[in-house]
């Protein structure tokens, strides 16, 4: 849905975001205008791609029978499922150079994703479970007219009606300090769920499959709106960057794998001139839909 469309609730869209859109904006304003403004191309990373395979495996298991999703199961669909994403982003096959130390990465790229499916078995077993949804795409359009929207790994829906939304991730559990920032994802799509069906979730529930740890979160009303409230706020700030043209670069430990250094300021890099988009205020319809991204940092 475009900015400047009109809901069918009858909402002006002023403008979309989702959760990896949000996230790149708070880690760095520069880095959303990269992404989101400029299209610069990104080469595609081992840590990612190996969250997609997971993903994608975790996925197929629950089309399995209940009985039948075992751990022998879930690792005979890495190859499988590796080679359908080939064929789906070919450019997923420069990974990893066509040599012997090549070779030994891919190995060893494989191995930490083998490992990551065995440890998801040690979190939850998959046979006592029939998820309500995988891989749901949800959007929903607030009163100042931003448009959420995103992709949810799982939704379980209890007998008794509570709905607890689950979000693996390839990577370790944060610090406890960082824990608010791995919770904003979550906090997103329960606020998309909660404007579309009335009912505040249950349960936010984080899977790192990196360490075999599981952070859950009960949020309440009050958590979704002041969530609305940080939404709306990122909304506005995007929008400023927009009609003044100023995007800041934010440091940190993030940049060591940032794909754009060369074109930072604040590593003696110069960013393109900006692309010639009118009106400013609605250039965050380039927020296209996007192939599913992992957000495992």
């Amino acid at each position: 849905m475009a900015a400047g469309s009109v809901s069918a609730d009858g909402v002006v869209v002023a403008g979309t975001l989702s959760p990896s859109r949000a996230g790149d904006f708070m880690t760095c304003p520069l880095l959303y205008r990269f992404r989101v403004i400029d299209r610069i191309p990104e080469r595609p990373s081992p840590a990612a791609a190996r969250g997609t395979l997971v993903h994608a495996v975790l996925e197929r298991l629950f089309d399995m029978p209940a009985g039948s999703r075992t751990p022998a199961a879930a690792l005979e669909l890495l190859g499988p499922e590796w080679e359908r994403l080939l064929a789906e982003e070919p450019e997923l096959a420069t990974l990893f150079e066509d040599d012997g130390e090549g070779e030994t990465a891919r190995a060893e790229w494989l191995t930490e994703a083998r490992g990551m499916v065995e440890r998801y078995f040690s979190l939850e077993d998959p046979r006592r479970l029939e998820p309500a949804s995988r891989e749901l795409y949800v959007e929903t359009v607030l009163e100042s007219g931003l448009l959420l929207r995103g992709y949810i790994d799982r939704v379980d829906v209890a007998p008794t009606g509570e709905v607890r939304v689950v979000d693996y991730k390839t990577g370790r559990a944060p610090r406890a300090d960082f824990e608010a920032r791995a919770l904003f994802q979550m906090k997103f799509y329960a606020l998309v769920l909660w404007r579309l069906r009335g009912t505040v979730p249950r349960m936010l529930q984080l899977m790192y499959l990196g360490n075999g740890e599981i952070l859950r979160y009960t949020p309440d009303e009050a958590d979704l709106r002041a969530t609305e409230r940080k939404v709306d706020a990122l909304w506005k700030a995007i929008r400023r960057a927009m009609e003044t043209g100023v995007w800041r670069e934010r440091t940190s430990r993030l940049c060591d794998w940032c794909d754009h250094k060369e074109r930072c300021p604040s590593f003696g890099g110069e960013p393109p001139p900006l692309p010639d988009i009118q009106p400013a205020p609605t250039a965050a319809a380039a927020e296209e839909p996007t192939p599913r991204e992992r957000d495992d940092l």
